[in-house]
């Protein structure tokens, strides 16, 4: 999402507001809008609104802001939209809009204040999710989630079961078997490598075996991607900071993710840093961010010769398909998995309703969002549904539950790996 330099005054900016002219093919895109059927629950509503606020035409009252709060930024809308209206922006400078009030919501301080703390150290992070871990294998949750309220509840039951040990980024470089084709930078992050160290194994194994010598820089941290969604562009410059500097440190010719959130922030930094000293050197750092699956259709990979006998769906990451428009690379990789039966869903760019943190602040709505999802899933009958985003797994997998389905939910990369180890020796 690339645009003119902006210096950061908060507030949506006139030319990206003006490039809505109010068609409507937006409408039928947006999850909210299909789930709702409201105006002010579209897009097009939603950027009417921002010029209002912006224009200050009408305050920001809590009624007013509940209609950005319910937006997913999924992107689908720009997919959609005739006139290139950067959407996912403007809903960005909208909320940094809010935040900036010192009248914002009480839920909206906290969120910043979560998100600020938790984020700015991994160790507290690490601490967090060892504690939960802890709560997960004593016999005080299956307690908790017969006696919590309704509300808490259902955000316990989005918190994934936690694996008995977190990704440790390795010391040394994971070396390719001849010469190295390039040296790659992976993004560890914040969440992932507690949640899905498998799936970060499995990229190191995967672009080792592709011929890439494999880093993973030990000074890295939290992309911003939470911040920047939720209008905190400020500590997101501060943690986009520690990630440039170390990977450009690094002496890497890419930054690979595999998680596309945080690839879709990442290739975005540039527009982050506009006006900014440092916006140089963020352009180019986003110019070598590439998706895991993305490089690996561009530069060209190993067609496994072990078997994946299964049928697998693919659950386009709203981030990944909307924001970095890759959608055939995914699927190239899958494709190329013998015994693979890949079977599409009938949308399977819709949003799944994870969104972030969006399934925790709107419960409800994300539940509504992914009840859909699982309407579509299931009429695929899958063995495996995979995806290419962390906080999709997670809500994918939470959908299952629900369903009292045992299907997997792996990444691509996952699954490419699987193959990769089902060889014969």
């Amino acid at each position: 999402m690339s645009g003119p330099p902006h210096k950061h005054e908060f507030g949506p900016r006139e030319e990206d507001l003006a490039r809505c002219v109010h068609c409507g093919f937006c409408l039928q895109a947006c999850p909210t809008y299909v789930v709702l059927g409201l105006e002010t629950e579209s897009p097009r509503g939603r950027i009417a609104l921002a010029r209002a606020v912006s224009e200050k035409r009408i305050e920001p009252t809590p009624q007013v802001i509940a209609h950005f709060d319910l937006c997913l930024q999924c992107r689908a809308c720009e997919t959609a939209c005739p006139s290139g209206v950067p959407y996912g922006r403007i809903i960005e400078d909208t909320r940094a809009l809010v935040q900036e009030r010192p009248d914002r919501p009480a839920s909206w301080k906290l969120r910043s204040f979560v998100l600020r703390q938790a984020f700015a150290a991994p160790w507290r992070l690490r601490l967090g999710f060892s504690l939960l871990r802890f709560y997960q294998r004593t016999p005080i949750a299956p307690l908790a989630r017969r006696l919590l309220p309704k509300r808490l509840r259902d955000m316990e039951a989005i918190l994934p079961r936690l694996p008995n040990r977190f990704f440790d980024p390795p010391v040394h470089a994971a070396e390719p078997a001849g010469t190295p084709k390039a040296t790659i930078g992976i993004l560890s992050g914040c969440i992932m490598g507690m949640t899905h160290p498998q799936t970060h194994e499995a990229t190191v194994r995967v672009l080792a075996r592709n011929g890439y010598r494999v880093l993973v820089p030990r000074d890295q941290g939290c992309c911003g991607a939470l911040h920047v969604h939720n209008g905190d562009p400020k500590a997101a410059r501060v943690l986009a900071r520690k990630n440039i500097d170390a990977f450009l440190a690094s002496g890497v010719d890419y930054v690979v993710v595999n998680s596309a959130g945080c690839g879709s922030a990442m290739k975005e930094y540039g527009d982050l840093f506009a006006g900014e000293r440092d916006e140089a050197k963020a352009r180019r750092f986003a110019a070598i961010v590439k998706d895991v699956t993305e490089l690996l259709d561009e530069d060209g990979f190993e067609a496994p010769k072990g078997r994946v006998e299964a049928r697998v769906t693919y659950q386009d990451s709203c981030h990944l398909v909307h924001a970095q428009r890759i959608s055939k690379a995914p699927r190239s990789l899958l494709r190329a998995i013998p015994g693979l039966d890949f079977v599409e869903m009938e949308t399977p760019d819709r949003c799944c309703g994870s969104a972030g943190i969006y399934n925790v602040t709107q419960t409800e709505m994300s539940r509504r969002i992914l009840d859909d999802k699982m309407d579509d899933v299931m009429r695929t009958n899958p063995d495996i549904v995979s995806t290419a985003n962390p906080g999709c797994m997670l809500q994918l997998q939470l959908g299952l539950n629900l369903r009292h389905d045992d299907a997997e939910v792996l990444h691509v990369v996952e699954l490419l790996d699987r193959a990769y180890q089902n060889e014969p020796r």
